[in-house]
């Protein structure tokens, strides 16, 4: 009987450790689990600011509660009016050696027929540096030229860059990006409207599309 008792006990001790040797492996593998799953939380949690970080690098977007606003008011595209500045100026105020002042890089000789059209008497140069005033001048006479061009945007790009002069030399409201003989404004105007494409496809929101 003895015997059979010892049997009983060490049958029982072994089921014991069995079950304690389950209990943790199973508390393991769940700590694993949370582990694993904090990391992940963390992971992707440092990952969104870098990618807004890489992002504001490579493809800027500012004042784009201006640029819907004189979008609208214009009837254009916000992602073209971004992609025309961030190929201008990549959003940074700016003049340039010839001239050209602000986020749109407007000429003052430019700045100031859009002012007598529209009524600007109190213009001054100067005002060119108010991303409000740049954006709407820079606006205007995108859709001055884009009615210019009967809405060839070809056109009304290349002649934002090189001059409604040249364009109409080249082509005019017939302009193919093939007919723009400087190769700088050639690659201006793929550059638009590549990054046109971009800027509708990353800031859908921002931009009210």
């Amino acid at each position: 009987m003895r015997g059979g008792t010892a049997r009983l006990r060490a049958a029982s001790a072994g089921r014991g450790a069995g079950r304690r040797q389950r209990l943790r492996r199973r508390r393991t593998a769940l700590i694993a689990a949370l582990v694993i799953g904090l990391g992940a939380g963390a992971g992707i949690a440092l990952l969104n600011p870098i990618e807004d970080a890489i992002k504001e690098f490579t493809l800027p977007l500012r004042h784009d509660d201006i640029i819907r606003q004189q979008a609208r008011a214009k009837r254009l595209d916000p992602a073209l009016v971004a992609a025309v500045i961030y190929r201008e100026s990549k959003f940074r105020d700016q003049t340039s050696q010839a001239g050209a002042v602000g986020l749109m890089q407007i000429l003052p000789d430019t700045a100031q027929f859009v002012a007598r059209k529209t009524g600007g008497t109190s213009f001054v140069p100067d005002d060119l540096g108010d991303p409000q005033i740049n954006i709407s001048y820079g606006c205007w006479y995108l859709r001055y030229l884009l009615d210019r061009y009967d809405g060839n945007e070809v056109a009304a790009i290349a002649a934002y860059n090189a001059g409604h002069g040249h364009v109409d030399g080249w082509g005019g409201r017939d302009l193919q990006i093939e007919d723009i003989r400087f190769p700088e404004t050639r690659q201006y105007t793929e550059d638009v409207l590549d990054k046109r494409g971009e800027y509708a496809k990353s800031y859908h929101d921002e931009l009210g599309l």
